[in-house]
This record gives structure tokens, C-alpha cells and sequence, in this order.
């Protein structure tokens, strides 16, 4: 048996061990309507193995299948809206009151007062890694259904940052018990594993819209043959994640299947390390950016699912897209860049080296986000052709070669503007110190730009200022960006309200149904 053929035989056998005893029925045998979703997105590479908001990414599996929610939500338009919250009055500058509606109760039944959203928060900051720098709160008090929170700076997009999936309303009181969190959401966790998420219907849910499933599956699914064979057995009623090369089957199947696909502002990106002596020359980073063939990469491996980036914001964003100047795919002035910068091939061997030595660098990435591993394979074939070798570790434990410091170039899928404005991306990724700067870039420029956006009001304005940003990290070569993400959903014909959503957080809805 070949290889190929034998690995597809293995992926055969893992997808029904996955499966087994699960059934493909919309009902069990006691008349229970059961939902069974595939996705790529959960598990520990993707830092989400629970639903406790104030831990890591867990917020992003509680607001995605549906056990917590937020105060303000964003709309098909990206625009934010209430949820949980009545309304809010921006009392200054550094003041808001939010009330919080009157009939919220969490899934354990206790009402969701102006104290419980406090005592939510404050346990928010005490625990979480990225929430404190964001929120800036200097302290929060409670009366009735209101809370008020004060920022100890001006904060304009504190109602966007409190949107994060971080910002899940959850029952402090109760605890965390099994990593399972207690929220507002239509279903509520019954069992959390790294590779499953078991859910049961919220009898208790407040919205006007009940949900509709009794109990709901959601399975970590991270090799694509295995998650598309489950689809085409029946396994799966939707499935998140699929092959590009898989899509297609599915599209040509329309009678079977259905799609849900949007826009979103998922960037594949890669940091520098300007820890790397080779890679503090600005010329080296620029001909490694120009050297990436972004259109091969999305038209052709991503067959057509995104769109090319330019920087790190989509271009359904007015900050984004054309805003900036794009880093155009120039293989010649790429190896010129190189030649000033003392890097010629002395020996013949195709690559390019200085003082004796090749420029070889360790390309670190994960393989849990299908993109990746694709993105690292169009980067060392295009470095190698501008005579740098480029040594690529694809894995999931890759925290653990970043916290040694083992790699040149790190990269990464990251929703850039999941609040709807930019500043999330800059002050967790780009501001230095910020707990996802991996390529430790700091600018004084950027500094100063930042500082600039978080004391201005007015979405105009603000984006404005992210524009300089974005520019900023171009011209400093401090990151390149490959591709934006087309979110895209599979699903059986008979399944109703699951919609893809361009924040990236919105899947399991109390509109979800089987029909």
C-alpha cells in the first residue's frame, strides 16, 4: 500500500472511532433534537479547552457555542449593538453606565444584577492575561441593574474591548467547576474536554428566541480528511474548518449541503524575531516580505477562500484594504535587498550567505489552522528562490518554542478587529510588551500613534490614526501579512439560523434548528 493511500485508510479509521455511537439522526431515541458540530477552531493549540472566559481564549468557545454572551454585541456590519446591556451613558471621558436589562438571568437561574456584572469584571482582571492592559478600569460600582465603570485613562473603545469574548457575563459565585463556566447563553456546558464540548439546552434563557436543540456536540476535528469524511458520512450536521479542496465538494453537492460563508478580518500573519541578528538589518525583512506571493497563496493553495492582504485589516473595514500601501511581489528587488545588505551566493550552493555563513532561518507555526502549515510551504519555496533557506517547524506545541525563544519568523492566524476597532490589534500584538508581540518590534512611532488613538472619540477619526499604524509596520518590515480569511460553514440541508458571522465569535445561536 502507498502512503498516500495508506494515510487516507488511517484518516478513514480515526473518523469512525471519532463517531462511534454518536448517530447521525437529528433525534435520539427519546425524541431529543441532538446537533452535532465538527470544528478545527477548539482545542489546546487554539488556547481554547474549556469555557471559563477569564482564562486565555476560552472566551471564544463560550460565546461561539452559545454558553456565554456579552453586554454589547456587533451586527452583520460590525456595528456595536446591545445584548445583555439595556443601554449605557457615557457620563465623561473616562466614565460609562451601562444598565443592564432586566431580564437577564444566568442558565442556573439567578438574576443577572448591576453586582453580578461587577463582581464578573473584577474577577476578569484578576485573572485574565490581556483584559487589564485593554480595560484600563480603575474601578467599577454597582446599583440595581447599573453598573459604572471608570477607566483611569480615556477610554473610547472600553464597550468594544468589554465585546470581547473575554468579556462573557458569567456567574462568579458559582465558580468554575470542571472548566465549565456558568453564563447567560441559550445552552450551557455539561462537559468539557481538550477535544469536546458536550452541551445540553439553557431551560432558564432569558432571550425571546428559546433555543430549539436539546443537546449539542461540538467536536475538536484538526485533521481535514477526517473532518470531511465525518461530513460526507452524515456524522456531522455542520463542520467548521473544512480543506479548501473540500469546499468544492460540498459546493458541487448543493442538493446535500449547505454553505454559510462571510468575510473576516482573520489575518495569517508573520512576526520577525528582532532578536535575530540577521533579521535587525531592515533590508533582510524586506525582501523576505517581498519575496511572499500572496495571490499564488490565496488563489491557488486557499483556492480562492480570502483575499490577499496588504495589511492587517481586511478591506470591508475603512481602516483597511487600500488604505495602505501594499508590499508589492518583487523576487528581483528582493535579492538586490539582499545584495546591499551583504548576502551573496559565495559557494554555488543557491543559497546566500555573509562572512561564510547561510542565511538560514527557523520558521516557526502551528498546524491546527489548515492555512498554515499552506502559508509555510509558499514561504520557504519562495525564500529558497531568493537564496534564503528557510527551516520550517510546524507543530502544535509551538507556546513552547516561543517561550525559548527558538524561532526567526513566527507565524500566526489572528482576528485583527473582533471588537469592530483597531486598537485591539495594536495593543495585543504590535505595542511593545503587548503578550502577543512574538517578534518583540518595538517603534517609538507606534508608540506614539497609539497613545494618539486611545484618547481620540469618533470611528473616523480613530481609523484615521490606524491607518498611520498599519503604514508604520510596513515600512518597519516588523511583520508580513499573507491572506485574509473567508469564514466558511458546511452544513446538512435540513439546518436553519447557523450563519457565519465576520467577528468570528457568533456560531451556536438559540435560532439554530434542524428541520
Amino acid at each position: 500500500m502507498n502512503r498516500k493511500k495508506f494515510i487516507g485508510v488511517v484518516a478513514m479509521l480515526l473518523a469512525f472511532s471519532l463517531f462511534a455511537g454518536c448517530g447521525n439522526n437529528s433525534t435520539a431515541d427519546n425524541g431529543e433534537k441532538i446537533f452535532t458540530y465538527g470544528t478545527m477552531a477548539y482545542g489546546p493549540a487554539m488556547e481554547t479547552t474549556g469555557t471559563d472566559p477569564h482564562n486565555s481564549y476560552d472566551g471564544w468557545a463560550a460565546i461561539r457555542y452559545g454558553v456565554g454572551e456579552t453586554l454589547f454585541k456587533f451586527n452583520e456590519k460590525m456595528e456595536l449593538v446591545p445584548w445583555l446591556a439595556e443601554k449605557y451613558e457615557q457620563i465623561d471621558e473616562y466614565t460609562v453606565k451601562i444598565t443592564i436589562k432586566d431580564n437577564v438571568v444566568f442558565s442556573n437561574g439567578k438574576k443577572v444584577t448591576g453586582e453580578a456584572v461587577k463582581a464578573c469584571f473584577e474577577d476578569l482582571i484578576a485573572r485574565h492575561d490581556r483584559a487589564p492592559r485593554d480595560l484600563k478600569i480603575a474601578s467599577i460600582s454597582a446599583n440595581g441593574q447599573e453598573v459604572t465603570i471608570t477607566s483611569n485613562e480615556k477610554m473610547p473603545a472600553l464597550l468594544n474591548y468589554l465585546s470581547d469574548p473575554y468579556g462573557c457575563i458569567i456567574d462568579v459565585e458559582a465558580g468554575i467547576k470542571d472548566r465549565i463556566a456558568v453564563g447567560t447563553g441559550p445552552y450551557k456546558a455539561v462537559k468539557v474536554t481538550d477535544t469536546q464540548v458536550d452541551l445540553v439546552k439553557n431551560e432558564n434563557y432569558w432571550g425571546d428566541v428559546k433555543p430549539k436543540m436539546d443537546k449539542i456536540f461540538v467536536k475538536s476535528i484538526t485533521d481535514g480528511d477526517t473532518l470531511t469524511m465525518a461530513m460526507q458520512n452524515g456524522e456531522l450536521d455542520a463542520a467548521q474548518g473544512l480543506p479548501y479542496a473540500s469546499l468544492d465538494l460540498f459546493k458541487k453537492d448543493s442538493g446535500k449541503y449547505k454553505l454559510s460563508q462571510t468575510e473576516t478580518s482573520r489575518v495569517y500573519q508573520a512576526a520577525f524575531n528582532f532578536k535575530t541578528p540577521e533579521l535587525q538589518d531592515i533590508r533582510v525583512r524586506r525582501a523576505i516580505s517581498m519575496a511572499v506571493d500572496k495571490e499564488n497563496f490565496t488563489k491557488v493553495l486557499l483556492n480562492g477562500n480570502g483575499a490577499p492582504a496588504i495589511g492587517p485589516f481586511p478591506a470591508n473595514l475603512t481602516f483597511g484594504g487600500d488604505a495602505v500601501k501594499t508590499v508589492p511581489y518583487d523576487l528581483e528587488s528582493a535579492k538586490k535587498l539582499l545584495n546591499e545588505a551583504g548576502y551573496t551566493d559565495t559557494d554555488g550552493d543557491g543559497y546566500v550567505d555573509k562572512n561564510g555563513k547561510n542565511l538560514e532561518l527557523r520558521y516557526l507555526t502551528y498546524t491546527s489552522r489548515q492555512e498554515l502549515p499552506l502559508l509555510a510551504e509558499v514561504t520557504q519555496a519562495n525564500l529558497k528562490k531568493i537564496g534564503i533557506k528557510l527551516n520550517v517547524n510546524a507543530t502544535d506545541n509551538h507556546k513552547a518554542f516561543i517561550k525559548n525563544g527558538e524561532y526567526d519568523i513566527y507565524a500566526k492566524a489572528i482576528v485583527t478587529a473582533p471588537t469592530g476597532d483597531p486598537e485591539y490589534y495594536f495593543t495585543g500584538h504590535i505595542m511593545p510588551g503587548a503578550v502577543d508581540n512574538a517578534g518583540f518590534y518595538d517603534s517609538p512611532r507606534i508608540v506614539e500613534l497609539e497613545n494618539e488613538l486611545h484618547n481620540t472619540y469618533g470611528a473616523e477619526k480613530r481609523g484615521e490614526i490606524a491607518v498611520k499604524m498599519s503604514q508604520q509596520i510596513l515600512d518597519d518590515a516588523a511583520l508580513f501579512y499573507a491572506s485574509h480569511l473567508r469564514m466558511s460553514f458546511v452544513m446538512k440541508p435540513n439546518v436553519e439560523g447557523f450563519v457565519a458571522h465576520p467577528s468570528d465569535y457568533y456560531e451556536i445561536r438559540p435560532e439554530l434548528d434542524k428541520k
